[in-house]
């Protein structure tokens, strides 16, 4: 996810087994007489820290950018999808817990995980009874339907994950409700009853209780969407509903008293509301939290370049942070549809000169910004290779190698092009600024080109036309796992049938047949070995075309609400888990 992110094919028992990021147990850590917790370093990497039952108060969030949008139905970005769960119950969640049971999905709409039947074609879910939307009315199986399938609409909603259009067997032609409407689509999900559901797949796939862990299974009534607008006001099924939603400005959500807490078994629903405030500078969303004017950071990407010297040089702070290592990486898209990019030897001329370093700097160094890497797999996905087809001694870029790519390519004194990123984030700011410098050496000069983080995707760097008629060659980008295993982390940036002309594609820049038919090969293998043996050769395939430049595998330094309690890290979503928090 962008957001940021263990699938098996074969029994689903088996695909929930996989946890590749978990670090430690889940032990409660316990509180002083005063009914404080002592700050230490990484308290709150794999237990809870300041724990509590407390009800009442307002969590107090920011947002350095945009929302990419409310909509469970399109968004994709890791932090929404933790925030989400507020006000939305999808058929399956991540454990909101700490530790690697937190990697692990279980049952939230749904009574239970998915029942395959055929081979692991089809699978069917009961819903909870007494479930409401936030007017009184009874949550059905029909609501879930309706909602996956105006999801597969990528016209109107450009930017969410292509898993379900990827595996549902829907009638062909089929564009969604408002498109396609009226037409027949049983041959890709049934609902016998209202709390039943089944999904009917073109081939067996064992990780399914993965996509109904999607925000995409949030139930929409369909006599309230208003398409592109349902944005504005969500229909809450979860503890919190909109109270105020300004786009752009900021929103606040209070609690829904149509809730039943006897039908959650995974909200304690503490706080009395939660206020958002978007497009905050991202330094001073970090000076509010080492003030205690704010609570968190929404984004979870942790602390801006200008704060990172600051808190780690002094201990008091230091002790308010966590420094997870993410299932993310931050990269850069290389696009072959902008010329001479077409030109593999000016891709790889690219590769070579990039300073690393420079762009592990860009992100906070070692501690606060990730290892260099060579490979789009993390460490902590099964099937990882360390490899680096693009090696320099240092790590500081191979020139030499770099000018032999440019005179292969036709290019001996270089070439222009440009390279987009997201504007609110300080991090990609740099790192532009960092490449712009290192490929200055061999003469290729790079124009930065900001763009707004909330359209970034469906309007600019995701999207073909735009790229290609606005000489994109090079895109800022991260990715963290939507779940940790190589289908999880690769399918959505290296697919090429998930790349959209009309926008919202998040895999920009990987068109390779054979990685196609590589990942189709894998999500059938049912040895585990097998499957995990095929996502390095997935990512040595990509690394050969040279489509994509990895910077590091992401780390990050969160800075610990001090003001909050039952604070910790997420596995799923490598942030704080924003569901289970509560006001001191």
């Amino acid at each position: 996810m962008r957001k940021s992110r263990a699938l098996v094919a074969g029994t689903a028992a088996l695909a929930l087994t996989l946890s590749a990021a978990a670090c430690g147990g889940s032990d409660d850590k316990g509180s002083d007489s005063s009914g404080g917790a002592k700050p230490e370093f990484n308290a709150a990497l794999t237990q809870v820290y300041n724990p509590s039952d407390k009800k009442g108060g307002t969590i107090r969030l920011a947002n350095s950018g945009d929302w990419d949008t409310l909509d469970p139905g399109e968004t994709y970005y890791g932090y929404s999808w933790n925030f989400l769960r507020l006000y939305g119950r999808g058929l399956l969640m991540f454990k909101p817990v700490p530790g690697a049971e937190g990697n692990t999905v279980t049952p939230d709409l749904a009574e239970g995980l998915g029942t395959p039947s055929d081979g692991g074609k089809t699978w069917t879910y009961k819903i909870r009874k007494g479930v409401k939307f936030e007017d009184g009315t009874e949550v059905t199986s029909k609501d879930v339907k309706y909602a996956v399938l105006r999801s597969i609409d990528k016209e109107t909603f450009p930017n969410g994950p292509a898993y379900f259009e990827g595996f549902l067997n829907l009638p062909a032609g089929y564009k969604g409700p408002y498109k396609s409407k009226g037409v027949n689509t049983d041959s890709a999900i049934t609902t016998p009853d209202d709390q039943t559901i089944v999904f009917h797949l073109k081939q067996a796939f064992g990780g399914f209780d993965y996509f109904a862990a999607l925000p995409q299974t949030v139930p929409v009534p369909e006599a309230k969407d208003t398409g592109a607008k349902y944005k504005e006001h969500v229909v809450s099924t979860g503890p919190y509903k909109f109270e105020t939603n300004e786009l752009g400005k900021s929103f606040k959500l209070v609690r829904n008293d149509k809730w039943d807490a006897a039908t959650d078994p995974n909200r304690k629903a503490l706080p009395d509301a939660y206020e958002v405030q978007l497009n905050v500078n991202a330094d001073d969303i970090d000076n509010r939290l080492l003030s205690g004017d704010l609570d968190v950071d929404v984004v979870g990407t942790g602390v801006q370049p200008a704060t990172l010297g600051r808190v780690v040089g002094d201990p008091t702070l230091k002790a308010s942070t966590d420094n997870p290592t993410l299932a993310r990486l931050w990269y850069t898209s290389i696009n072959p549809t902008v010329a001479p990019l077409d030109n593999i030897d000016c891709r790889k001329a690219i590769e070579y000169a990039a300073d690393k370093v420079g762009y592990q700097t860009a992100y906070g160094g070692p501690l606060a910004g990730g290892e260099i890497t060579g490979t789009i797999l993390p460490p902590m996905i099964p099937g990882y290779e360390k490899f680096d087809l693009y090696p320099s001694a240092d790590g500081t870029g191979d020139v030499a190698k770099a000018k032999e790519h440019l005179a292969a390519c036709g290019q001996p004194n270089g070439f222009e092009t440009n390279i987009a990123y997201r504007a609110e984030r300080p991090k990609e700011k740099a790192t532009a600024e960092a490449l712009q410098q290192s490929l200055a050496r061999v003469g290729i000069k790079l124009t930065l080109k900001p763009f707004p983080q909330g359209d970034y995707f469906s309007q600019y760097a995701g999207n073909p036309p735009y790229v290609k008629n606005n000489k994109l060659g090079m895109n800022l980008n991260g990715w963290g796992a939507d779940w940790n295993d190589g289908f999880g982390f690769l399918s959505q940036i290296v697919d090429s049938r998930v790349i959209r002309e009309t926008g919202g594609s998040s895999n920009t820049s990987v068109r390779i047949p054979e990685v196609d038919q590589l990942l189709d090969k894998a999500s059938a293998e049912t040895d585990a070995a097998k499957r995990d043996a095929y996502w390095a050769q997935i990512d040595k395939r990509v690394m050969e075309e040279a489509v994509i430049l990895p910077g590091v595998t992401a780390k990050s330094l969160l800075i610990r609400p001090k003001t909050l309690t039952n604070v910790f890290v997420s596995d799923a979503y490598n942030m704080y888990d924003y569901l289970s928090l509560g006001v001191a």
